[in-house]
C-alpha cells in the first residue's frame, strides 16, 4: 500500500474516532522489542542536558513597534534538549530569525516539555490560550517522535494534534507542524529497527500533514532533520546523547522552518503559483503529505479541499540570537488588526 493512502486512512480513522491502524505487521514485533532494547542501551538520553530557558523579547533593537508573539509546543525538539545556551535553541534561532526578517521585535513563549507525546498538547494549548495576552500571532510545533518511540495509536496521535491545531486556529493563531522526524536518522539505531522507525515516522508524518492541512495550518517536514547533513555528519548533527540535534542540528531545522513562519505572517515573499524548477507543484492533500514525508525541508499548504501546495522553500542563515530580554511590561495592543510589514530590501 503507497504511503499517501496509508496515510489517508491514518487520518480518516483518527477523523471517525477509528481505533489504531497497525503500521507493523505482528511478526515483526519480536524484532522491533529486541532492538528497541539494544538502542535503548546504546542512546544516552539522560547525558543531554535540560533545555535551556529562552522566553524572552528578542529584536529589542528594532524600535517600539508592537512585538510579534511567537510560541512553540511539543516535545524535547521543540523544547531544545541537547544544547546547552538559550540562543542555540530552535525557539530562540525562530524568533531572532523572524525578528530580522519582520524588522520587529519578537516576544518568545515556549510550553513544550521534554518526553511529551501529543497527548500533552491540550495542556500546552490550554497553558498558552490562558494567557492574558491572549493568543500568539504564530504557533509552531514539533510532536511526534514520543508518539512512535511509544507505540501510540496513529489514529490517536493524528487526532490530538487535529484538535491541538482547530483550538489554536479558532483562537485566531497562525500555525506552522514541523512533523514528525525521521528516527531511522538516530546513528545507534540498527537494522531492521532502522528501516521500521523510518517507514512509521514518515508515515505518521504524512498523515499529520493531512490533519494539520484540513485545519488550515502549515506544515513544514522535518524528516532527517532536514537535509542529507545528518545522514552524512550525524556525529556533527547530533548532541552528545546521539539521540537529539546538537546546535548545528537545530540551526539546521530553524532555517527549513523559518520561511514558511515568516509566510504565514505576510512578511515572506508568497506566492501561490509552484515553481516547476523547485519541483513544486499543486497535489491532492494525501499524495503531497507522502511527497513530503520523503524529502525533508518540504512545506504543504491547504490551497482548497482537496488540494494542497507543495512547496520547496529557498533558505535563509539565521542570525546569531542575543540573550533574550526580559519582557516586564506587556506588549501593547495584542489584538489589532495585523498589518503585513514588507521587510526593506
Amino acid at each position: 500500500m503507497s504511503r499517501a493512502r496509508v496515510a489517508r486512512r491514518i487520518a480518516a480513522g483518527a477523523a471517525y474516532g477509528g481505533g489504531g491502524i497497525g503500521l507493523l505487521g505482528v511478526a515483526a514485533v519480536g524484532v522491533l522489542v529486541a532492538e528497541v532494547q539494544i538502542a535503548k542501551r546504546a542512546v544516552g538520553i539522560g547525558a543531554a542536558p535540560l533545555p535551556p530557558g529562552a522566553d524572552g523579547l528578542y529584536g529589542r533593537a528594532f524600535g517600539p513597534d508592537t512585538p510579534l508573539r511567537l510560541a512553540l509546543l511539543g516535545d524535547s525538539t521543540a523544547a531544545g534538549q541537547g544544547v546547552r545556551r538559550s540562543g542555540q535553541t530552535p525557539g530562540a534561532l525562530l524568533a531572532s530569525g523572524l525578528a530580522a526578517v519582520a524588522e520587529r521585535p519578537v516576544v518568545l513563549r515556549n510550553v513544550a516539555l521534554s518526553g511529551a507525546r501529543s497527548d500533552d498538547l491540550e495542556r500546552q494549548v490550554s497553558l498558552l490560550l490562558s494567557q492574558p495576552l491572549g493568543p500568539p500571532d504564530v504557533c509552531v510545533l514539533m510532536i511526534g517522535a514520543n508518539d512512535v518511540t511509544h507505540r501510540m495509536p496513529p489514529t490517536q496521535s493524528v487526532r490530538l494534534l487535529a484538535s491541538a491545531v482547530r483550538r489554536l486556529r479558532t483562537a485566531g493563531a497562525e500555525v506552522v507542524v514541523g512533523t514528525c522526524p525521521d528516527l531511522g536518522t538516530i546513528e545507534p539505531v540498527y537494522q531492521p529497527l532502522r528501516w521500521l522507525a523510518r517507514r512509521t515516522s514518515r508515515q505518521l508524518a504524512a498523515a499529520q500533514t493531512i490533519v494539520v492541512v484540513e485545519q488550515g495550518g502549515r506544515t513544514v517536514s522535518l524528516g532527517d532533520l532536514l537535509g542529507p547533513e545528518f545522514a552524512a555528519n550525524p556525529r556533527e548533527m547530533f548532541g552528545v546523547d546521539s539521540f537529539h540535534p546538537s546546535a548545528e542540528g537545530y540551526a539546521t531545522a530553524a532555517m527549513a522552518v523559518l520561511p514558511t513562519v515568516c509566510a504565514v505572517l505576510g512578511v515572506w515573499p508568497e506566492t501561490d503559483r509552484p515553481e516547476p524548477a523547485r519541483r513544486e507543484n499543486v497535489l491532492p492533500v494525501a499524495k503531497a503529505a507522502a511527497e513530503a514525508a520523503s524529502q525533508a525541508g518540504t512545506e504543504v499548504t491547504g490551497v482548497r479541499a482537496p488540494w494542497a501546495l507543495l512547496k520547496h522553500r529557498r533558505r535563509r542563515r539565521l542570525p546569531v540570537p542575543a540573550e533574550p530580554s526580559a519582557v516586564t511590561d506587556p506588549p501593547p495592543a495584542p489584538h489589532g488588526p495585523r498589518v503585513p510589514h514588507t521587510p526593506r530590501a
